[in-house]
């Protein structure tokens, strides 16, 4: 391809640039985490940051991760691939109405969940345990994630995504609502410097904002796209009957998931157009916040029974303590090295302590590995 060619093919990808708000983030302001120089490039950054994500091995591993449910005989039941894609879908709808960039929105949804764990919070939960009392480190899954693409994918190297894609990442956390979302402008130091204070304290893990109006897009629409699905999932398998929501909240967002998503997406649009904050009606931010609430009392806490849970925490420190001793020996046969540190860069192994490296290994984990793991390396032996 000709240089001629070449920028009228560029041209072509950021036409629709053209028409964005005054407050969405531009290619132009791009800033990647070490700057890169390709003058064959044809696709604007964030968009690049879409095919960096879809593409690495991370990705591929959402399908075998839990969203709510783990190990439930039903097919239909969310994954955290499905929940990926919702958030996705949702998000670039609000940010298509608003005129933001559907490219940076799009590449914070599909890479927000990838440093989950397996059997979703309830792992986190446990890692968390883990982190705190061998590194003195918090483990939350959006922290993850942003050492997922700076530190471990691309064989240690990073897949070096833009700082605005990595920032709405760190910064999505769904598990907090909230009636207005309003963007912090940050530099690069800035983010960096965010990021590694949130693995020494729990209230700035959970509170950071996003630098962009799309990050906070992605923030809002984690909440609606995990609610009514969630909903749906636990009908399905019985754990609630659709009547259990309260009429209070079915009459403000609806009783079926295509409701409560349509409702949650107009009323965001309607009161968040042509203004520099993502914002809800006090009427439906009321409505959510109790359906969340809900769901929490009647899905998320019964979705685990507490000798399940205590299954699992026995499964992860088992597994961390048998890992760690392999890496003492140099077990080579072991798991960790022969699926993850036979494929991580030198500066990986030399910088990176033993104890961080058996919980990268483990939070990278899908549900079904870890247990063949857990069977393989403890059941298995003693028998």
């Amino acid at each position: 391809m000709d240089q001629e060619m070449l920028e009228v093919v560029k041209r072509n990808f950021l036409k629709k640039e053209e028409g964005l708000s005054s407050y969405a983030t531009l290619s132009n302001e791009a800033i990647r985490m070490t700057e890169e120089q390709d003058d064959k490039e044809i696709r604007p950054p964030f968009f690049h940051d879409i095919d960096r994500i879809i593409h690495a091995w991370s990705y591929t591993r959402y399908m075998n991760k839990t969203q709510v449910f783990s190990f439930r005989q039903n097919d239909h039941l969310s994954k955290r691939i499905i929940h990926v894609q919702l958030v996705s879908k949702i998000a670039r709808t609000i940010a298509r109405a608003l005129a933001l960039n559907e490219d940076l929105t799009e590449a914070i949804a599909l890479g927000h969940d990838i440093g989950h764990t397996p059997i979703g919070h309830v792992g986190e939960s446990i890692l968390n345990d883990i982190s705190k009392r061998e590194l003195g480190e918090i483990f939350q899954h959006n922290i993850q994630s942003v050492r997922t693409y700076i530190e471990l994918e691309n064989h240690g190297n990073g897949l070096n995504l833009t700082v605005q894609v990595l920032d709405g990442i760190l910064c999505h956390n769904g598990e907090i609502e909230e009636p207005c979302y309003v963007p912090v402008p940050k530099t690069k130091e800035e983010f960096w410097q965010e990021y590694q204070k949130c693995y020494k304290n729990t209230e700035i893990a959970r509170k950071v904002r996003p630098m962009t109006m799309e990050g906070c897009v992605v923030r809002i629409s984690d909440m609606i796209a995990y609610l009514g699905r969630d909903i749906e999932d636990a009908i399905n398998i019985r754990v609630i009957r659709r009547q259990d929501v309260p009429e209070e909240i079915r009459q403000v967002l609806g009783s079926t998931n295509r409701e409560i998503v349509n409702t949650l997406i107009r009323d965001i649009i309607c009161n968040s157009i042509g203004k520099p904050y993502i914002q809800m009606s006090d009427r439906v931010y009321k409505a959510l916040k109790e359906l969340k609430k809900f769901n929490y009392e009647h899905i998320y806490h019964k979705a685990n029974t507490e000798e399940t849970i205590a299954y699992y925490r026995n499964c992860f420190e088992t597994l961390f303590q048998v890992y760690y001793q392999d890496l003492e020996q140099q077990n080579t046969k072991s798991e960790i090295f022969r699926n993850f540190l036979n494929q991580k860069n030198e500066y990986y192994h030399k910088n990176t302590s033993d104890k961080r490296k058996v919980i990268d290994f483990l939070a990278g984990m899908t549900d079904d590995y870890f247990l063949q793991c857990y069977k393989k390396r403890v059941v298995e032996s003693v028998s």
